[in-house]
């Protein structure tokens, strides 16, 4: 079968199609006939080497998938341990959601990494309450986009929307966000302060790092609450003075979803909301950025320099 895979680490230019082996369902999982696959940072992550735990090479990369099993099921599924970017593909079959007719590819796939990411930061991480004020960073993205929604869906009284351009942040306020400002370390607490009535705000919702989540720990009043779930500057993360926070009684958590889905009821349930809200059309994933999957260092390059918007999907080869 036609698959992408990485033989060696590195950027973009890593990727080749390459014929492989078609890969054997054990007990436990199922075959799937991939339609199309969602493409992440974490993805680029793991082509580059920086990922941990670090794939053995070659591999073909991968997480997350969405098409038809041998019985005729339309099924998404995690496949964290890779293989999604390919003709077919073995995934659990107790991860294995089945899809709506009336829920696109792209998508039921918005609503796996992203979709799951947006929620569990807003519930579970923040635990954001009615009428608080919600900043969401990088709010055109995959994860921002729906978090903007969701965070209304549950009630934020405000949200606003960090994005790095005008046409981004149009797009961010016609989301559902109160208002949108520029993603610009430099002056970032001054706006998003600004932006809220010249109050800080509650809640922060950070994955770019680097001096932006300084800043958003600025932005911060008291009981505020920071959750980072990303590094898309690959800067790094300063370190946090615990006195610092004590000062106006802040919280930073950390939030990675892999061993959240651990916990009953953390996929099945906010998975099976998110897809009826999107099928009664009150959430609307982005799915504009598609890509055959033969054009795999494309969708890597547009996805590192920023310059999609919402989920990037990959339509299989076998579509073509």
């Amino acid at each position: 079968m036609i698959a992408v895979q990485c033989a060696r680490f590195g950027g973009p230019e890593v990727l080749e199609l390459a014929d492989v082996a078609e890969p054997v369902p054990a007990d436990g999982q199922l075959l799937v006939e991939v339609s199309a696959a969602g493409l992440n940072f974490a993805d680029t992550s793991r082509i580059a080497g920086s990922y941990q735990p670090t794939p053995v090479l070659p591999f073909v990369p991968g997480t997350e998938v969405i098409g038809r099993t041998v019985d005729g099921r339309r099924v998404m599924a995690t496949t964290f341990d890779g293989g999604g970017f390919a003709e077919r593909a073995v995934v659990p079959a107790a991860d294995a959601v089945d899809v709506p007719d009336g829920v696109g590819d792209a998508e039921a796939l918005a609503l796996l990494v992203q979709g799951l990411t947006a929620w569990h930061v807003l519930r579970s991480s923040a635990r954001v309450r009615p009428g608080e004020t919600v900043v969401v960073n990088a709010a055109a993205g995959g994860v921002g986009s729906l978090a903007v929604q969701l965070a209304r869906h549950f009630g934020a009284g405000r949200v606003i929307g960090v994005a790095s351009t005008e046409a981004k942040r149009d797009l961010v306020v016609a989301l559902g966000a109160d208002v949108a400002v520029s993603s610009e370390a430099w002056g970032y607490a001054g706006r998003v302060v600004e932006a809220n009535g010249g109050r800080p705000v509650d809640v922060v919702l950070e994955s770019v790092g680097g001096a932006v989540f300084s800043a958003g720990l600025d932005a911060l009043g008291n009981f505020g609450r920071l959750v980072t779930f990303g590094n898309a500057s690959r800067e790094g993360r300063p370190a946090v003075d615990p006195a610092t926070l004590a000062d106006r009684n802040l919280a930073v958590a950390g939030f990675w979803l892999r061993p959240a889905l651990a916990v009953p009821g953390a996929y099945r349930e906010p998975l099976a909301e998110m897809l009826g809200l999107v099928a009664a059309g009150k959430l609307r994933p982005l799915v504009e950025a598609a890509y055959p999957m033969t054009d795999i260092r494309r969708a890597v390059e547009d996805l590192l320099a920023r310059r999609t918007t919402g989920k990037v999907t990959l339509t299989a080869p076998s579509r073509h």
